[in-house]
């Protein structure tokens, strides 16, 4: 103990060795963060059925972030029984690899959205959003009603997959030169075609707000809402021995 007293001692007298200290700790810091990155393919497991976010699908993402619905809702589900139980399968970190920024988090004050895909109808989606409590009495969630009446256009998600895939997003020449047909196809009243499928994987196209004269924020956010942990076969996934335990 004495030892590490007289170590302590001798940096706060003497400037120099002060500041060597400093940049040693600062050093194997930033190794300790840094060097991961760089077996960052190591890192993330290979899920199958993972994609980007379609042009609708993200253009509904910019408008949960742009809300701050990020700020109630959590998309991480840890690997504990309880969460589980409420939520389903824990998250994977490949669920989350195209997101920019990711998601994850632990302030709930809302429920985590993690598996909300599909759990309920479109209908019930653009209910909630416009007057929550006509759904869930007890939420404190604010109205978002003008997104119904707000219409959306995607002259500019092409440049958007441009951008996302200079980060590693790996969007295609195909994906990005039919951005803009694909992002007002995916809410067409009778579905999108064969050609968009094929492009997009497990994509659900259809008039998600209820009103087909017009395509709104309405329809992206519901959109991407109705997407989420809908890509990955979990019942595939063989869970941790040890979170069986």
């Amino acid at each position: 103990m004495a030892n590490i007293y007289s170590i302590h001692d001798a940096l706060q007298k003497h400037s120099i060795k002060l500041m060597v200290g400093i940049v040693a700790a600062v050093s194997v810091g930033g190794l300790v963060e840094i060097a991961p990155l760089f077996l960052i393919e190591n890192t993330i497991e290979k899920v199958e059925g993972m994609r980007p976010y379609t042009p609708l699908e993200l253009a509904g993402r910019n408008i949960y972030i742009r809300e701050g619905c990020y700020l109630c809702h959590s998309q991480q589900i840890r690997p504990f029984r309880d969460e589980v139980d409420r939520y389903g399968h824990y998250s994977l970190a490949a669920e989350s690899m195209y997101d920019h920024p990711f998601q994850w988090g632990s302030k709930r004050t809302g429920p985590d959205l993690a598996r909300v895909g599909n759990k309920y109808s479109d209908d019930w989606q653009v209910r909630h959003l416009i007057h929550p409590q006509s759904v869930v009495p007890e939420s404190v969630m604010p109205s978002y009603a003008f997104l119904a009446t707000t219409p959306i256009s995607g002259d500019e998600i092409a440049e958007h997959l441009k951008t996302l895939r200079l980060t590693g997003v790996p969007y295609t020449d195909d994906q990005i030169a039919n951005a803009a047909a694909d992002f007002a196809a995916q809410g067409n009243v009778d579905g999108a075609g064969a050609e968009f499928d094929a492009r997009w994987p497990k994509a659900a196209s259809r008039d998600f707000d209820g009103n087909p004269e017009q395509l709104t924020e309405m329809d992206a956010l519901v959109a991407y809402l109705q997407m989420l942990g809908t890509l990955v076969d979990f019942p595939k996934i063989v869970p941790d021995a040890d979170f069986n335990r």
